[in-house]
């Protein structure tokens, strides 16, 4: 593809050479560049070369904010200024047990500031926020953006799914990525998952940047490293942005699944989790963060005391009720959510040795969830909504030889069989205590 601009004419090999020489990209350039690939004018195997030398030479700053709100642009964009009040998103790059979203975004609606957030579905061995709340009976997430800001002006809150056509771009960046090696590079992903951000409308943004096992950052530094990136992204685009890096080197909660997550979720609202919880904490941190960005709170001390009144008043389960029965749910199932899963059998994990749970591995927590039906490998498969298992044990923890580690969810025996080896291995069980795991390693402003 060739475009005459002004004086200057682009050519997408002369922009390739420039960075595979390791030069930085101009505005126009990278706008020219996203346009033609969107637009189906510059070919696949041109953006292959072109994300191949990224991924050698990188990006600064500036090329990566620009690719970024060019990518935001390529689609449909949100406009949440009609609803009053800051906006803040809050975004987690992806883990286990991890419903930080459906106990932080009631939490902070409760306390004032406005939560209108699109989430997504899980791939792999993470869980989607959307799969877990269409796994509410009734609940629809198919929303457009008159409908979203409908009910977040009646609710003070909605988490809706993803427009088709939000940031067109990634999709088609991210395709070609995964089949040319070209995934691993910071300002590729950073930009995959901030102009998805961007493109929402948010006006602030919590990041919750996984580290660990079970995470797509395995080390701490890889993890800051990305984190900083997506926080310069941000205030780059004249958002104000904080990251938290949290561990995943076990799962978040102590339920795994779909149904049985929410429910997990509406215990922790109940007031039935301690605040000292792995999930509680997290959420609660998160929460404080959000809650200061949209300036409902001062500092982090009054933001908790505002979140626990919240809590304890009840006032936040009301929220997550509100906003279901918004998105056509049925809001029973906030009184008593153990009562719709229905499975076929329950069974045991034993523990095959005594010890100490010396550490988790968590992709296969994951995996073995996906294995009973409780996630996909392929966009297209069918989530079985009320399987799963509930964890007894978390690293640290004793536990005797035919204790129980878990409690499976099971509607298909071989199925059941499966992810019973799958989680059986993921434990490791040793003669010492392990040391502790940080829950939060860094924040990064």
């Amino acid at each position: 593809m060739i475009l005459a601009k002004g004086s200057v004419r682009l050519r997408t090999v002369d922009i390739i050479a420039k960075k595979k020489n390791g030069e930085s990209l101009s505005k126009p350039e990278i706008q020219f560049v996203i346009d033609g690939y969107v637009g189906g004018s510059i070919p696949d195997y041109q953006i292959a070369a072109l994300l191949m030398a990224i991924c050698f030479v990188g990006m600064n700053e500036t090329e990566t904010v620009a690719l970024t709100i060019a990518m935001a642009n390529s689609g449909d964009t949100v406009d949440l200024s009609p609803i009053p009040g800051v906006k803040v998103d809050k975004h987690s790059t992806g883990g286990v047990g991890d419903t930080t979203t459906l106990i932080a975004a009631p939490l902070v609606a409760a306390c004032g500031v406005p939560i209108a957030k699109m989430s997504g579905r899980g791939l792999g061995h993470t869980g989607g926020t959307v799969d877990k709340l269409e796994a509410i009976p009734g609940v629809d997430l198919a929303r457009d953006t008159d409908e979203l800001l409908r009910i977040v002006k009646q609710t003070g809150i909605a988490v809706v799914g993803q427009s088709q056509n939000l940031v067109p771009a990634d999709k088609l960046l991210y395709a070609l990525r995964d089949v040319t090696s070209t995934v691993n590079s910071m300002p590729l992903i950073a930009s995959s998952i901030m102009s998805k951000k961007l493109a929402s409308g948010c006006d602030a943004i919590v990041l919750d940047v996984k580290t660990g096992n079970g995470a797509f950052m395995e080390t701490k530094e890889s993890a800051i490293a990305l984190a900083k990136e997506m926080v310069a992204i941000g205030k780059g685009s004249g958002r104000e942005t904080i990251a938290v890096i949290t561990d995943m080197n076990q799962p978040l909660g102590m339920s795994i699944g779909n149904l049985i997550e929410v429910a997990e979720a509406v215990d922790a609202l109940s007031g039935k989790l301690p605040l000292d919880t792995p999930l509680m904490s997290v959420s609660l941190t998160l929460a404080e963060h959000m809650l200061m960005l949209g300036g409902g709170a001062r500092n982090n001390e009054q933001a908790r005391e505002m979140l626990i009144g919240a809590l304890k008043s009840g006032a936040a389960k009301d929220k997550l009720k509100h906003m279901i029965e918004a998105l056509g749910g049925n809001t029973a199932f906030v009184d008593d959510p153990y009562s719709y899963i229905h499975v076929r059998e329950k069974e045991e994990l034993e523990a095959q040795s005594s010890g100490y749970i010396s550490a988790v591995d968590t992709t296969k927590v994951g995996l073995a969830a996906g294995s009973l039906g409780a996630g996909r490998a392929r966009k297209s498969d069918v989530i079985d909504p009320s399987v799963g298992f509930v964890l007894k044990k978390r690293v640290g923890d004793a536990v005797a030889k035919g204790e129980s580690l878990a409690t499976l969810y099971i509607n298909d025996e071989m199925k059941g069989q499966t992810a019973a080896s799958i989680l059986l291995d993921s434990y490791q069980i040793s003669d010492t205590k392990p040391e502790a795991i940080p829950l939060i390693y860094d924040i990064v402003k």
